[in-house]
């Protein structure tokens, strides 16, 4: 029995010690292919940290997963990625492990458990948590890794997320690399606690410090860890205390934070030295088993750089694809892109969106909401009434209040399978996530070239009313529509608010659905039968022929009362609302204005770099020999939300302003 568990323990550390050597040899190769240009980009090697990936990464199953930050080569290499891969993505060949699209800082292999590393710090460890949620609503005992730095643990992300995933517990292991600085700040300075693994104790959860340069100290506390993981008895800190023996990136200068003497002490205590010498002093292995290694390795490498040079670089045809999903999935229900005349069922506004939204939670068992309050209590709206009693904590998830944190969460769950719907309240409020929503969400689709889908649903109430002041008035599909990704989603109708939730709830595209809140309460024909209405799909709420208006959320309702009185004077109008802003329906306006000649745009929010720029661009663009008179627009004021009514009125177009600008149009 003694021998099988030394033999064991041999081929264990041996293993250790070939994926160490791997990462080295592999990232010592990518610092001599920078020197010579042919790295095009940044190149942060993991130089002087290999124990940590290769001995983590020993403990995990395929089906795990990890999530990393900008030093992932090695992450990369120990979950499995082929070192001629990950040479080629640096060389930003097509053959690359991200297909040419990331570089050194944006790695991607789903197919490994590779969910990806990031060039910002601190969203990787709301990702791991975002696995560890999907986990437990799968009822799975797979386990997520999130690898980051010292400098992540003074960042929001990093409080947030291990709050997460303690009041919840998650199956995650979140390692800290402590490698004494970050890019160049000294730990030592940036943190008033000196050390990171006992800030566990705060949050509940086991913590850990070893020396990351002792794969036999970090295999002892892992292999633990990823146990009690798997059991749900939840989330692990582990603290390794590491050091880079290279600069922060290749080429930049290294001396002048920290000496020569410092950096080639920590050389002589390279995880590989010390991990060589244990073996050879038990007995595990022999000289001669390690230089074989070694060798082996350095042929490995050498062929992974003649393979990744003589890949063929991406066609610049390819480059648009992948924003948003290729292969979407096929409606849940019917396509009903108009309500049936005959309809005589009516709901509210915001009964519509809870219809579509119960249903998709009894169609889809892995979607599951998250928000402050919308669980027994059923939202701030009533938005999820009655759910909780049907489907649980765990599906009707309250969350604290961190909304960078719980979005984050929801980019890591929909990578792994599930299917998240953040019920932000006010759209206002997930402002606190916009680096998440923009530079995550919104580009993974992309990044890992179409391999990771984003089936995601951010919703919460926008507009002008109510004296809810500066804070809970934005407007905010402006912001969003600009970016490539995300579909932003703006109802007027209570038909079109159900049909459109329901196709976003089976959407793989992320979707941002901002519901006007003075509308929540507005009734209107609903079909009893399911239904879904298709993004980028504008409706013509009304037809007329003199004067189009395109007019967006709260507007559309005041513009059908500012046509009735216009059709008075014997102006007739013909209102368009485009639903979705992106993607923009702008042929339904341009086979309007080739009728009427003239075209008015309506939109609460302010004007400058708005929608309605962006319409009359298109529409001047591929429809200026119909037009009649100029584009014009009506918008709300220029500047934040008051609070007292009179100054609110002030600044919203009101049905006056609208038949104003509808006359003064006619006239031109």
């Amino acid at each position: 029995m003694a021998t099988k568990t030394k033999t064991k323990k041999a081929q264990h550390f041996l293993s250790v010690y070939r994926t160490m050597q791997v990462i080295r040899q592999c990232e010592e190769q990518l610092a001599r292919l920078h020197q010579q240009g042919l790295v095009h980009g940044a190149c942060h090697t993991y130089v002087g940290e290999e124990a940590i990936a290769a001995t983590v990464c020993s403990h995990l199953r395929s089906d795990d997963v990890i999530f990393s930050t900008h030093r992932g080569h090695g992450h990369a290499l120990a979950k499995g990625v082929e070192p001629k891969n990950l040479i080629a993505e640096l060389l930003g060949r097509e053959t690359g492990v991200s297909l040419g699209r990331g570089g050194s800082m944006h790695l991607f292999s789903p197919e490994i458990g590779l969910m990806g590393t990031s060039g910002i710090v601190g969203p990787c460890i709301l990702q791991a948590v975002g696995a560890g949620y999907s986990f437990k609503v799968m009822k799975t005992d797979r386990v997520a890794v999130a690898f980051f730095g010292d400098g992540a643990v003074n960042n929001g992300a990093f409080h947030e997320g291990m709050n997460m995933a303690s009041i919840w517990d998650l199956p995650v292991l979140l390692v800290c690399e402590n490698n004494q600085f970050a890019t160049e700040v000294p730990f030592g300075y940036s943190s008033g606690i000196p050390d990171v693994g006992r800030r566990a104790e705060n949050y509940g959860i086991p913590g850990f410090e070893v020396d990351g340069n002792d794969v036999v100290a970090i295999d002892r506390v892992v292999q633990k860890a990823v146990q009690r993981a798997r059991k749900g008895e939840g989330a692990t800190l582990l603290e390794c205390k590491t050091y880079r023996t290279r600069a922060h990136a290749e080429g930049m200068g290294d001396f002048d934070y920290r000496t020569r003497e410092e950096v080639d002490a920590w050389k002589e205590r390279s995880p590989l030295i010390q991990l060589k010498d244990v073996m050879l002093k038990e007995g595990l292995a022999e000289e001669k088993t390690f230089l074989a290694i070694d060798q082996e390795v350095s042929e490995q490498i050498k062929q992974g750089r003649e393979f990744a040079e003589k890949s063929d670089w991406p066609d610049p045809a390819t480059v648009r694809m992948h924003v948003r999903c290729e292969t979407p999935s096929e409606p849940a229900s019917v396509i009903r892109n108009e309500c049936p005349s005959d309809t005589t069922r009516e709901r509210t506004f915001m009964q519509a969106t809870h219809e579509a939204l119960s249903e998709e939670m009894e169609r889809h068992p892995h979607l599951f909401v998250m928000g402050e309050g919308i669980g027994k209590r059923g939202g701030n709206f009533n938005s999820t009434t009655g759910l909780y009693d049907r489907y649980g904590s765990v599906r009707l998830c309250d969350t604290p209040i961190c909304e960078r944190g719980f979005v984050g969460l929801s980019a890591g769950a929909a990578m792994t399978g599930s299917r998240p719907v953040i019920d932000a309240m006010f759209a206002d409020f997930i402002l606190d996530s916009v680096g998440e929503t923009i530079n995550q969400i919104a580009k993974m689709q992309y990044m890992s070239a179409g391999r990771l889908r984003m089936p995601l649903l951010i919703r919460g109430c926008i507009g002008i009313g109510h004296s809810a002041a500066t804070h809970h008035s934005g407007n905010y599909h402006q912001l969003y529509a600009p970016v490539p990704g995300l579909c932003v989603v703006l109802p007027s109708m209570p038909y079109d608010a159900k049909g459109l939730l329901k196709h976003a709830l089976n959407s793989d595209d992320p979707v941002i659905f901002l519901e006007p809140r003075e509308l929540l309460t507005v009734k209107g024909p609903v079909p009893e039968q399911e239904y879904e209405i298709e993004f980028g799909k504008a409706s013509v709420v009304r037809e007329g022929t003199d004067v189009t208006v395109v007019a967006l959320g709260v507007m559309v309702h005041r513009t059908l009362e500012a046509a009735e009185l216009l059709k008075e004077e014997g102006i007739s109008l013909e209102l368009i609302d485009p639903r979705t802003i992106s993607p923009l329906d702008t042929q339904t306006m341009l086979q309007s204005v080739h009728k009427t000649g003239r075209l008015l745009i309506i939109d609460e929010a302010v004007g400058p770099c708005g929608v309605g720029a962006e319409i009359a661009a298109q529409v001047c663009d591929q429809g200026f020999d119909d037009l009649d008179a100029p584009i014009r627009r009506v918008n709300g004021v220029f500047a934040p939300t008051p609070y007292s009514p009179p100054l609110e009125q002030a600044v919203v177009p009101q049905v006056a302003d609208i038949v104003q600008a509808v006359r003064d149009l006619v006239e031109e």
